[in-house]
């Protein structure tokens, strides 16, 4: 308030001083520069002509009279008393014009000594009266500037008197935050990050959240870190339970999950640490997990493959065959959300969702009904073809012989969990149906294949790497629609492939998201002892010998009972691996295309941009060997070009 008030006296006297100087240059124009524009102007200009018209006259007088000087004598007497009369008369003319200009110069002399120096008299009495008026309110700003010198004196007193309380709470709030919190109308708030699920994978957004246990209302806003502010519009909804994410479940720290009343799907967050999110946890009431792997149903609001997804897919492609079929823009075309949300919602309730026997009713539309199926299989926990999948599935897509790409995937749809596996078959079964009306729904396998890549096949994280394997997520959709019945019908031929003996190497945490880093587990592989010599070939006659003896069905059996030795993270199997003949792999400069971070030491960081020197195919697939700055490591395959 002081501030406010000194403030607008500084403005008062600048703007009545800034008031009378525009006074002032105004009246100058009056006062000073009229008048003399005037006296230059009728004055001397008058002068000026004067002396032009004598001028002339003087150069005419001279010219007559050097004339008449230059005579003859032998003239006769009255031309030479003609010539001198002519004479006389141009004297007398010269004369008179001469002192018309003398008395012209003299007045403009006599005159500039009131007419000049008058109007700069009354310039200057305006410039004194300009200043004395700057006097007059100094004089009357002198008492608030004594007043305000006094208060600032005082406040920088009191400043340096209560620095050092200051300072010792300052101290104390280190020691024992807790005992200091600000009193808040919220039971809690602070910042969480907050998971969105995106076409390309999920998101962490940073928020601002508050909860009031009263009202069980927690707001949420978006922040913007780049601008320091709100990013976006506020959510309000209501709590409905709170429980802690189990570690193992998702690979963030310090996560759980928020259900709301008026909102379906679970909302995971993450608290900025351990005690953070207990704080949160208990102003929420929240719970922990439950520990039951044997529970096959679904809590309300949560999309799972148990018996109540299956039979939500299953009427959402009832309802499709039988009354939209040749609907155009099937599945191209999206629902009104909120129609989606509330189907969705319906469906999803325990009490509804058992009742198998039940259809959607006709109310609905068929694109209400498509994009509930294509939201359901969003709302998963993962994919429907899983992350740890995934980069296998783009691989094989990359594949240039067509048949080697069935194959590989054919494979790898084996290798899913049984309910994926038979979720998987149920849609590309009903996408076969919808892509053979294609004349009338106008969508094609490709179609098809736009539309539910990114759903079935999306990865963990949104990288620049992801956006550039959508065309190949498209790819893996258009095969299992055109060979859905070979896939999911006939049991795939599995030798020991150079693929499956590179996921024997993988560790048990093989389900960790794949990202730019996923690493080899060896690089170089050392000499080896007797010993361990024997135990692989035993380990590679043991495979050989029951790859040959079983049957098809077996070998599909014997692969699930495989499964721990395939994830086992023993290195002796890295001999299994072919390595492949570097000498016959020139070596090149190859430059980088996006950014990459090493999560282990055979790995090498980069940026965009870098170049690397002696590039070539190292022995694990999808990776190359290079060296930079001396340094030899792995650089990801699709992170470079070749110079």
């Amino acid at each position: 308030m002081c501030i406010a008030r000194s403030l607008q006296e500084f403005a008062t006297v600048l703007r009545n001083l800034e008031d009378e100087r525009i006074r002032m240059i105004e009246n100058a124009s009056e006062v000073l520069i009229t008048p003399l524009e005037k006296f230059r102007k009728e004055q001397i200009g008058a002068a000026k002509e004067a002396k032009k018209k004598y001028d002339k006259e003087t150069e005419k007088y001279c010219g007559i009279l050097e004339k008449h000087l230059n005579l003859s004598s032998k003239k006769k007497e009255s031309q030479l008393q003609e010539a001198d009369s002519q004479v006389d008369l141009v004297r007398q003319h010269f004369y008179e014009v001469s002192l018309e200009y003398v008395f012209k110069v003299q007045e403009v002399q006599e005159r500039k000594m009131f007419e000049f120096v008058e109007p700069l008299l009354a310039f200057l009495q305006g410039l004194f009266t300009f200043y004395h008026h700057g006097y007059e309110l100094a004089k009357d700003f002198s008492d608030f500037k004594t007043e305000l010198t006094i208060s600032i004196q005082n406040t920088r007193n009191r400043f340096e008197g209560t620095r050092s309380e200051v300072e010792s709470l300052m101290k104390k709030m280190k020691e024992n935050p807790l005992e200091h919190k600000t009193i808040s109308p919220y039971t809690m708030e602070g910042y969480l990050y907050v998971q969105e699920k995106r076409h390309f994978g999920t998101s962490w957004v940073k928020h601002y959240c508050t909860y009031q246990r009263d009202s069980k209302q927690i707001t949420m806003v978006p922040f913007d870190q780049k601008s320091g502010g709100k990013g976006g519009e506020d959510e309000s909804v209501t709590l409905k339970s709170c429980t802690r994410r189990k570690t193992d479940s998702i690979e963030k720290r310090f996560c759980f999950d928020v259900e709301a009343v008026d909102r379906p799907g679970v909302i995971t967050m993450q608290a900025l640490s351990e005690e953070d999110r207990r704080l949160w946890m208990e102003a929420m009431d929240g719970r922990e997990p439950v520990y039951n792997s044997n529970k096959d149903s679904q809590s309300e609001g949560t999309a799972q493959l148990d018996s109540i997804g299956f039979s939500i897919i299953k009427k959402c492609i009832h309802a499709v065959e039988t009354r939209g079929i040749n609907e155009q823009g099937l599945y191209r075309i999206v629902g009104v959300n909120s129609r989606v949300q509330k189907l969705l919602s319906v469906l999803m309730d325990p009490k509804t969702a058992s009742e198998t026997e039940t259809d959607i009713c006709a109310e609905w539309e068929i694109k209400t009904i498509t994009s509930a199926l294509k939201t359901y299989l969003r709302m998963l926990p993962g994919p429907l073809m899983m992350y740890q999948f995934q980069r296998s599935f783009i691989k094989a897509a990359k594949l240039e012989n067509q048949e080697s790409r069935v194959s590989e995937i054919h494979s790898l749809v084996h290798r899913l969990p049984e309910k994926n596996r038979q979720m998987l078959q149920l849609l590309m079964n009903h996408l076969a149906n919808v892509a053979n009306n294609h004349k009338q729904n106008l969508m094609t396998v490709a179609n098809l294949g736009v539309v539910f890549g990114p759903t079935l096949l999306r990865p963990q994280e949104e990288t620049v790497a992801a956006i550039m394997d959508i065309k190949f997520q498209n790819i893996v959709i258009e095969i299992l629609i055109e060979n859905h019945e070979k896939i999911f019908n006939t049991v795939p031929d599995m030798p020991l492939t150079n693929a499956q003996l590179h996921l024997s190497r993988k560790k048990s945490s093989d389900s960790k998201p794949p990202s730019c880093s996923e690493r080899p587990l060896t690089l170089f592989h050392a000499m080896q002892s007797a010993e361990k010599q024997e135990q692989r070939n035993s380990i590679i006659n043991s495979s050989l010998e029951s790859v040959v003896s079983s049957n098809a069905n077996s070998i599909l059996n014997s692969s699930s009972s495989l499964q721990p030795n395939m994830n086992s993270s023993d290195p002796d199997l890295d001999v299994l691996k072919p390595a492949r003949p570097k000498s016959l792999t020139p070596f090149r400069k190859a430059k980088a295309l996006y950014a990459c971070k090493a999560e282990h030491d055979s790995e090498l960081s980069f940026t965009a941009g870098t170049v690397f020197d002696n590039v070539h195919p190292s022995q694990e697939p999808g990776w190359l060997e290079g060296t930079l700055n001396g340094k030899t490591g792995l650089i990801p395959e699709n992170y470079v070009e070749f110079l």
